[in-house]
């Protein structure tokens, strides 16, 4: 049993890091660890938004906020910068991931966790939802779009200090925004144009201190993939009605605790 347990262990391992060899800065989990570092992510908003001055104090990767109803929503990458302006940046390879109902959903459930319960409106922070995308989701041939509301009348900005930004990957010309979706693109470092990103990339992909970072962040996909197939099981088989708890519980590997919490949930 121990011999066949490690069989399977090395067969994932070597499974992970022929994985790991291919991912691009386009792989949204392989993006939140690059990103999660404070150079890299200050890098990538300057070039975006064409601001040399832009400094972040802080960026956190894989970050989970609620909206009204509880359920929590993941962003791949939330920074904020020594201005307190909030930026969200997504990787997009699936078109109907950065709807532009997605973009309008991501903004205001930031709205709503960055603010303080009691706290005035007008100290809102200015926010931006980013999305970088495998392909023009908005298919004009542009390499970035910029969204802002306006007044319609007027043609003036709205000035509410909420943007969405749509980067088109498609578009690697030698202009400093090309360059950096010809380095999103890359398999390997020594590919890419940046080196403040070719050096992360290099170290989560060469190192044996990021190599195995990496290992634990998909070992934690397939346990998180695993679980939520376990959770709906379960919630299948609480529909149908016909097993107890602890039936339910043995044939999905949940707890009974887990499996009369769903119930609960349903009934309520």
């Amino acid at each position: 049993m121990n011999k066949c347990r490690d069989l399977d262990f090395e067969r994932k391992h070597e499974e992970d890091l022929q994985r790991l060899r291919g991912f691009r800065l386009l792989d949204d989990d392989f993006m939140s660890k690059v990103f999660e570092d404070i150079k890299c992510a200050e890098f990538l908003l300057q070039i975006i938004l064409n601001r040399d001055d832009l400094k972040v104090k802080k960026s956190n990767s894989q970050y989970s906020v609620k909206n009204l109803q509880g359920k929590s929503v993941r962003l791949d990458i939330l920074a904020v910068d020594r201005e307190n302006r909030v930026y969200n940046i997504e990787i997009q390879r699936n078109d109907k991931g950065a709807g532009v109902k997605r973009a309008r959903y991501n903004s205001g459930i930031i709205d709503a966790n960055v603010t303080e319960p009691g706290e005035q409106y007008e100290y809102l922070n200015e926010t931006y939802v980013i999305f970088i995308t495998e392909n023009d989701v908005l298919k004009r041939g542009l390499p970035i779009y910029h969204i802002d509301r306006m007044i319609k009348e007027t043609g003036e900005s709205f000035g509410d200090e909420s943007h969405i930004i749509y980067v088109n990957s498609q578009i690697k010309n030698e202009t400093a925004l090309g360059k950096l979706m010809h380095d999103f693109s890359c398999t390997s470092a020594k590919d890419m144009y940046y080196e403040v990103l070719a050096n992360r990339v290099q170290y989560f992909k060469e190192d044996e201190k990021g190599v195995a970072v990496m290992c634990k962040v998909m070992e934690d996909m397939r346990n998180e993939a695993a679980r939520e197939n376990s959770l709906e099981t379960a919630r299948s088989l609480l529909l149908i009605g016909k097993l107890t708890y602890e039936e339910i519980a043995q044939a999905t590997k949940l707890t009974v605790d887990e499996v009369k919490e769903l119930d609960e949930r349903r009934s309520a």
